[in-house]
């Protein structure tokens, strides 16, 4: 199973709007309370299309999926990330290793304000990395894009869930040019797992607190 896991949302969200709105300070699982306050990792959430580049070493084969693996990627976004890896590329830097890269297809046509990140084109960047059954750390994840030659999602920062909160309630500039984030995704600095195996990892967006939008 390649698909990517679900991110929560650090608070519930409420029944009585049809769930359109957030429970502030009620946590969507008991992890992020008992950790809300201890140092997490934030990086800019984009918005934009999930992408899956998928490395098989056995069988020498690099392919290209969405979300899911009936997704649909747009051709124009395809033929960017064919012009980004080949599979002499893969082979060079993992050889005979399996891996998994997750990142976000975004620019022009891709959601509703995917020109503000690129006007005149798409193109992905990476969020994650998956080799076997291991997800690479942020260090790694940033050597894997320097050796193919593509940018990691920005690190924004780091703080507590709280902080996070204030910062995305009040809005934030993208790095990606002069207007307000689509959120943050937040992962304590020492990842760690819940005792079903799930990452504990959590994100927050502008627009549930009104701010930014298109």
């Amino acid at each position: 199973m390649t698909e990517y896991h679900k991110i929560q949302t650090v608070f519930l969200r409420d029944p009585a709007t049809n769930y359109r709105t957030l429970l502030a300070g009620q946590y969507a699982r008991p992890e992020f309370g008992y950790l809300a306050g201890n140092r997490w990792q934030f990086t800019e959430k984009v918005d934009g299309t999930n992408i899956r580049v998928l490395w098989d070493a056995a069988a020498e084969t690099l392919s290209f999926r969405g979300k899911t693996d009936r997704a649909q990627i747009p051709p124009f976004l395809l033929d960017r990330l064919h012009d980004m890896f080949s599979l002499a590329l893969f082979s060079a830097v993992f050889s005979d290793t399996d891996v998994a890269l997750y990142g976000e297809g975004y620019g022009a046509r891709i959601q509703k304000g995917g020109g503000r990140y690129k006007p005149d084109g798409v193109d992905f960047v990476l969020f994650d990395v998956r080799v076997g059954d291991w997800w690479l750390k942020r260090e790694d994840v940033e050597d894997v894009a320097q050796k193919l030659g593509i940018q990691p999602v920005p690190v924004l920062g780091y703080g507590t869930l709280p902080e996070m909160v204030e910062m995305v309630s009040a809005g934030f500039g993208s790095r990606w040019g002069d207007f307000c984030a689509e959120g943050i995704v937040a992962r304590p600095v020492c990842e760690l797992a819940d005792r079903d195996g799930q990452r504990i990892i959590t994100k927050l967006k502008c627009r549930d607190f009104g701010v930014g939008g298109v």
